[in-house]
């Protein structure tokens, strides 16, 4: 048939180690035989960012803020042995949170399931999504050993030079520790803009906790924050759609979605979003089958897989040894980038596409043709048959072939 035209660029960023090379395939595989692709690339290989002084992650983003759809490999954030072994100029700070910045984004993470990879939870039979406030907080809080006994303060000063608050946190007999942690009023409204967006955009519930109850300042102002934003911008919209917002503490949430059979959103603080994304991917099955996007408040996305760059695997495939690295997340991630685009720039044949390429994963899998460690959470009713990374590939291709031809 012939190739799909896309009419604007998507941006695309590349990234590092095993998943660098399943970008390339993958858009071998199944995206360029069917798509006239474009892109505008920026390399986000530690190697092009230590080169650029990472001057190309700014660049991506600032792209995406103009094209409005980007797609992103997973990167390498480097610790001292990375700078080691790269022959960096520094340690470079991550990507991920460069882009966040400048997009002034809220993370989205939800799974992809199939039947035959049943959820530790049982009672889950729809995809639960973390949406997770990626700014501020324990991430960018001040921390202090504190060596013997003495006074820790808070104390603020205004833009005058005035002291307008201070306040004893603790008297110290002994030694101990300190932090100072903050937010941003005009960062909480954005997250909870994207989160009442995201909702009204994929129709859901959204829920919202924290521990307001005890933190009746710093989470009472989240709260508040996201009740002002609901009640003025989408109540209205939420009635219409027929979607449901409530609050509740961060205890309750965790007993509701245990209890829960998912479908909804729920909107987390810094912290807490970084460990219940963990802990929802792996009772779902894996984080290879984790699906991530970054949403702006002004409606800019940015998607990706939510792991790592599977540098155990890398590492063998530079022996020249096959590796069965699973690819589901990051072709999700294209998809994702592919349907958005194509409903921003009315292509319902890419819109089309995007959805045939996720169906003909979904029942690759389900036929029992699968990577190794889905292979091992495998209950389905066929065997599996745990095959390599561009096997699988192949395997996806061949049944995205038939779900066109139909």
């Amino acid at each position: 048939m012939a190739k799909i035209q896309m009419t604007t660029p998507l941006v695309e960023m590349d990234g590092d180690e095993m998943t660098r090379i399943l970008w390339q395939d993958i858009k071998d595989v199944l995206l360029t035989p069917y798509i006239d692709l474009k892109t505008e690339y920026y390399d986000l290989g530690l190697p092009e960012r230590d080169k650029t002084g990472d001057q190309v992650t700014v660049d991506s983003a600032e792209a995406t803020k103009k094209y409005g759809v980007a797609v992103k490999c997973a990167t390498i954030t480097p610790n001292a042995q990375r700078v080691e072994e790269y022959k960096l100029h520094q340690m470079w700070k991550s990507p991920n949170g460069t882009i966040r910045a400048i997009l002034d984004g809220t993370v989205f993470r939800a799974p992809i399931m199939v039947k035959g990879i049943s959820p530790v939870v049982k009672n889950w039979k729809k995809p639960i999504t973390i949406a997770r406030h990626a700014y501020g907080d324990v991430y960018k809080a001040t921390e202090y050993r504190v060596p013997a006994k003495g006074k820790a303060e808070l104390v603020f000063t205004d833009e005058s030079g005035a002291e307008t608050f201070r306040q004893t946190v603790y008297d110290f007999e002994c030694p101990g520790v300190l932090q100072g942690q903050y937010n941003k009023d005009t960062s909480i409204r954005s997250f909870a803009r994207a989160c009442f967006q995201y909702a009204v955009d994929t129709r859901q519930d959204l829920w919202f906790a924290t521990k307001d109850t005890i933190s009746k300042k710093y989470d009472h102002t989240f709260k508040d924050v996201f009740q002002e934003v609901f009640d003025a911008e989408y109540k209205a919209k939420f009635d219409e759609l027929g979607i449901e917002y409530f609050y509740t503490l961060i205890d309750d949430a965790v007993a509701r979605v245990i209890r829960s059979e998912g479908g909804y959103i729920w909107a987390c603080k810094n912290y807490d979003g970084d460990v219940m994304s963990d802990m929802v991917s792996t009772a779902f099955g894996s984080l290879a089958m984790m699906t991530s996007v970054l949403v702006s408040p002004d409606g800019k996305y940015e998607y990706e897989a939510a792991h790592g760059t599977v540098t155990r695997h890398y590492y063998k495939y530079l022996k020249g040894e096959k590796t069965s690295t699973n690819p589901m997340a990051t072709i999700f991630a294209w998809t994702g980038a592919l349907r958005k685009r194509g409903e921003l720039d009315s292509l319902p044949e890419l819109v089309n596409f995007a959805d045939q390429l996720e169906a003909a994963c979904i029942t690759t899998i389900e036929s029992g043709t699968m990577t190794g460690d889905l292979a091992g959470l495998w209950e389905g009713k066929h065997p599996a048959k745990a095959v390599d990374s561009h096997t699988f590939l192949e395997a996806i291709r061949d049944q995205l072939d038939k779900n066109l031809a139909q």
